[in-house]
């Protein structure tokens, strides 16, 4: 069945009664970051599970801008909630697990108080009268929540696009208070022209001629007009150029018909419309003004100095996830959190989602069989549960050596790693190699990988791992961030080897490359006598026509190479891997494998 081309991340939500909800009034006054004051604040909130015996399986979930307290399901009965693909029984927030609360936000307009909310003062709805609040403030409410539950430290703190925003908040504000954080789709601030969508948004609500400055909830009609509008451009800013290709070009002078007063000649028209106007029936224009000026008001720093120094006082592990499609909070504004968390030395893992579905991604099923997966491997780090299936130790040795069961280059590796060291593994792969290493109590080991299902498999394994294309260089590192930098098999797929190399020999004090020897005798055989490409040998596993590697090399190669750049060779192994033994002789010939350890010219590296 074709997919409804009206189908968002709004589909499921209603303007219904919240069934579950529950609701607490916490004492004031509740001094906000604005300079106003509210005497008190009741907050919406629903939770899921039971809190155990040690009050440590808590896990706070904060919702993007138009989303409210529903997160998901209660039962079969309930209504559907805005992330129930991640949150419930069995699935990645486990609730069978964990404790998961999920509040209303301050300043929205679904059960806590906001501008909709009688002001104390009047008798009447605050309307224009609410006070300028921001993300600080949110998390201030969220913190006096948790305390009156009686919750002191939280597992997690889960948050996408504005909830990322609080997540970070909970992170830098409250470091004591929470063991991770996971950040999706979000930034440190927003950039300009996410900051013009929210100004056109917001002045298209004030200049409704219903309005009334504010103070429309005693008048017979309010600015739904303006409101509408106003998530209609939203709803441009959570697609995609591929998205919105796939749902429209197809039918585009085909609109399906609405009972709607907006243009609907086109078929992208006939959608922005169906948004707005259901928008409308659920939630409030000055609700809507409010939280989308708190959210343009977030601001970590825009310098990598500032922003490092406003995430240096986080103590938690950290997961963060940006969607290739997304231009509202792009890719980059993740990796600038990345690497400030990697420049304060943070515990952290990075993935940008290859996904077609813009900003919206983290609220779709459509990716979810990588982010979500993800999640649940960086929750399950931070609780290992008995019954999930972890990884055994003969497990680590892995199956994807050259010619045998276990890869003898890794046990050559490991023995070269210095007691205690700092180590970087570059297309760590899903983290064999550091899993072993983790055994031996090494200090700090991070991977960097392209391949997302291999980041999955390295957070399966309780690692830390960074998505990132070794050819644009380690920058986020700093000089001697480690002992060792570990590049093994990855070489033939490197495009910059020198620049590669030397950025190894800039991160770390020495730098250990391992590859397999294009000279190996039998190798030179199969293209001498039988004149063909030598493939599906060994650790040719394709056709040189499909293959990931660009390069092929010898012994001799690379060491011409480190002698032309002035790469100082510490020691070199070579490896039969048939023969399980290292070769002496005739390295060139007889070794299908190679290990150098390697350093800066003039550097006493050791090995």
């Amino acid at each position: 069945m074709a997919k409804d081309i009206f189908e968002s991340s709004d589909a499921i939500r209603t303007a219904q009664p919240l069934r579950y909800a529950q609701s607490v009034t916490l004492a004031g006054p509740i001094h906000l970051e604005s300079g106003g004051t509210l005497p008190g604040v009741t907050v919406a909130f629903e939770t899921y599970g039971k809190l155990n015996a040690a009050g440590n399986n808590a896990i706070l979930i904060c919702h993007a801008i138009s989303g409210d307290s529903h997160v998901a399901r209660h039962n079969a009965e309930d209504d559907p909630g805005w992330w129930d693909i991640l949150v419930g029984p069995g699935k990645p927030v486990d609730t069978n697990r964990f404790f998961v609360i999920c509040p209303n936000l301050l300043g929205g307009c679904r059960g806590t108080t906001g501008p909709y909310s009688l002001n104390p003062a009047s008798g009447k709805p605050y309307g224009a009268d609410f006070p300028t609040i921001t993300i600080g403030d949110m998390v201030e409410v969220q913190r006096r929540l948790l305390n009156y539950l009686g919750i002191g430290q939280l597992l997690a703190v889960i948050g996408g696009s504005v909830g990322g925003h609080q997540t970070l908040t909970w992170a830098t504000r409250h470091p004591e208070r929470l063991r991770g954080a996971v950040v999706m789709a979000s930034s440190p601030r927003l950039t300009s022209q996410a900051l013009a969508f929210d100004v056109v948004g917001r002045n298209a609500i004030r200049r409704d001629p219903f309005f009334h400055g504010g103070q429309y909830y005693d008048q017979p009609h309010g600015p739904a007009v303006g409101l509408a509008l106003a998530r209609m451009i939203g709803h441009i800013t959570y697609l995609s150029p591929e998205a919105m290709n796939q749902k429209f070009e197809g039918d585009r002078l085909h609109p399906r018909e609405e009972a709607i007063e907006f243009e609907k000649t086109f078929s992208v028209g006939s959608y922005l419309g169906h948004q707005g106007t259901k928008f409308v029936e659920r939630f409030d224009a000055n609700s809507y003004l409010t939280l989308s000026f708190a959210m343009d008001l977030f601001d970590l720093g825009g310098t990598p100095e500032h922003l490092a120094a406003s995430l240096r006082p986080a103590r938690c592990r950290w997961l963060v996830q940006s969607f290739t499609s997304d231009w509202l909070f792009p890719p980059s504004q993740s990796r600038d959190i990345v690497n400030a968390l990697i420049s304060n030395r943070a515990a952290v893992s990075y993935c940008e989602i290859k996904s077609a579905c813009g900003h919206d991604a983290f609220l779709l099923p459509d990716d979810f069989d990588r982010y979500g997966e993800m999640v649940r491997a960086f929750i399950n780090n931070l609780a290992p549960a008995p019954t999930v299936p972890g990884v055994e130790k003969e497990e680590l040795f892995g199956t994807t050596s050259i010619f045998h069961e276990r890869r003898l280059d890794y046990d050559r590796i490991v023995e070269l790693i210095p007691p205690a060291a700092s180590v970087l593994d570059l297309g760590c792969g899903s983290g064999r190699l550091l899993a072993r290493l983790k055994l031996q109590n090494h200090r700090q080991l991070v991977g960097v990988e392209l391949d997302e299902q291999k980041i999955l498999g390295a957070l399966r394994r309780d690692l830390n791992v960074i998505h990132a294309d070794l050819n644009e260089g380690l920058r986020a590192f700093a000089d001697k961030q480690f002992d060792c930098v570990v590049l093994s098999q990855t070489l033939p797929a490197v495009k910059d080897v020198a620049g590669v190399i030397a950025e190894m020999l800039r991160v770390g004090k020495t730098g250990i490359v391992s590859f397999s020897n294009l000279a190996f005798h039998k190798l030179r055989r199969i293209l001498a006598e039988e004149g063909r490409a030598p493939r599906v040998y060994g650790w040719l596993k394709d056709n040189w026509y499909d293959t990931a590697d660009i390069r092929f090399l010898s012994i001799r190669d690379f060491e011409d190479f480190c002698r032309e750049k002035k790469f100082k060779i510490q020691r070199r192994i070579a490896l039969n891997t048939e023969a399980g033994i290292e070769v002496a002789e005739e390295a060139n010939r007889d070794a299908d494998l190679a290990i150098f350890v390697l350093s800066r010219a003039g550097v006493n590296g050791e090995s």
